[in-house]
């Protein structure tokens, strides 16, 4: 498949087949996770694979809250990023530079994670919505840690979307931010 096909054919969805999904399937997209690009080669994520069914079935729950993210409930795999401290260099320089290093190598590594999902037919939702305190009880990560993204992993039964997305020229400038 080529790159173009792939960036379309990967969408954010929302139906579940029951089907279990294979153990290498998803060590696959562990693995591509793991090779992605992190400042500092600090690489400061923890991915929490949750297949147990009363842990997910949990997990699930502290998804689909507020009348949000029903669809949750549906998803045979979930994915916990843990974030996790970065190492000195990676850590003075966001300090120094006032930027989230560590927010942007999970974001990184998420999208890695999620490309190579679509890649071998698997299809993922990345939730940012969630109880993240149930979360961290029910998957023993300690309190000084924090889980900012979880991925919904599984046989995707959602219909093919097409992208909206603003025009290139609405959100592309060369040279300057102004005109």
């Amino acid at each position: 498949m080529e790159f173009q096909e792939l960036i379309l054919q990967r969408q954010s969805d929302r139906k579940y087949s029951s089907k279990p999904v294979e153990k290498e399937k998803i060590l696959k997209c562990i693995e591509s996770a793991r090779l992605s690009p992190s400042a500092c080669n600090a690489q400061p994520w923890t991915f929490v694979v949750v297949d147990d069914e009363g842990k997910r079935l949990e997990v699930e729950n502290a998804i689909a809250t507020l009348g949000m993210n029903g669809f949750a409930l549906q998803a045979p795999i979930v994915i916990a990023i843990v974030l996790e401290k970065p190492n000195l260099s990676s850590k003075i320089g966001s300090v120094i530079k006032d930027k989230e290093y560590t927010l942007m190598d999970i974001g990184i590594a998420t999208n890695q994670f999620c490309l190579q999902a679509s890649e071998i037919g698997l299809g993922t939702c990345i939730i940012g919505w969630f109880n993240e305190k149930k979360v961290k009880k029910v998957l023993n990560v300690p309190k000084n840690k924090r889980v900012p993204v979880l991925i919904l992993l599984g046989y995707s039964e959602s219909q093919q979307r097409q992208k909206i997305r603003k025009p290139i020229q609405e959100m592309c400038k060369f040279n300057s931010y102004k005109e």
